[in-house]
């Protein structure tokens, strides 16, 4: 059971440089037919595209050139100047214009969208993993031996690692602390003042009453 976004495998377009040259044989035989020819190029047209319309252009492009050799035949004049010679070159050269014009224009579509469908059908479809690339293994590369020392050669000593040598370690300052000494020495001599000022003052009561005696 095939699962979901595997078509069918686009088929390749031809090389650009075989496209061309394939163009340019066609235009060529058309003009070098003098136009009699430019059927071929509709018809090459039309067996690449498979296309109703560019099949019912061939047709159309076959009647034309016929009816053109109809009209130059019966022209009875010598070099086919009269008026059916006339429109038959007309015929033939229009028909040769618009089938070269049509055919390139048609064929280079063609191919261009070929070639962009073949591109998209490529490229894996999301989720689908694409062609797994065949794993190698990682050769290993031996080792070579490490010679040993030569016994003449001196060994140097082992070098003693160095230990920085530690500094005085910082002086942190006390913590700041109020004294208690210094606020009980205030306490006191306030206490002093106190006492000095209220015996002052029974002082200078005692000699008031003393004057107001005499």
């Amino acid at each position: 059971m095939q699962g979901h976004g595997h078509g069918q495998p686009a088929k390749k377009p031809p090389h650009l440089a075989v496209l061309v040259l394939l163009r340019v044989l066609f235009v060529a035989a058309g003009f070098l037919s003098i136009g009699f020819l430019a059927w071929a190029m509709l018809l090459r047209l039309a067996a690449v595209t498979r296309r109703p319309l560019d099949w019912g252009l061939f047709v159309t492009a076959l009647f034309a050139d016929i009816a053109a050799i109809v009209l130059v035949a019966n022209d009875p004049s010598d070099d086919a100047s009269g008026i059916g010679g006339t429109l038959g070159m007309c015929l033939v050269l229009i028909t040769l214009a618009s089938a070269t014009t049509y055919y390139l224009i048609a064929e280079i579509r063609h191919y261009g969208r070929r070639e962009r469908e073949f591109t998209a059908r490529s490229v894996p479809a999301y989720g689908y993993p694409g062609p797994a690339t065949p794993a190698y293994a990682t050769p290993v590369i031996p080792t070579m031996p490490v010679a040993p020392a030569m016994s003449g050669m001196p060994t140097p000593p082992p070098t003693a690692p160095h230990t920085p040598v530690p500094g005085p370690p910082p002086v942190v300052p006390p913590p700041h602390r109020p004294a208690p000494a210094r606020i009980d020495q205030v306490r006191a001599e306030l206490d002093e003042l106190s006492d000095y000022l209220r015996k002052h003052d029974g002082q200078h009561d005692g000699r008031r009453e003393d004057g107001n005696g005499r």
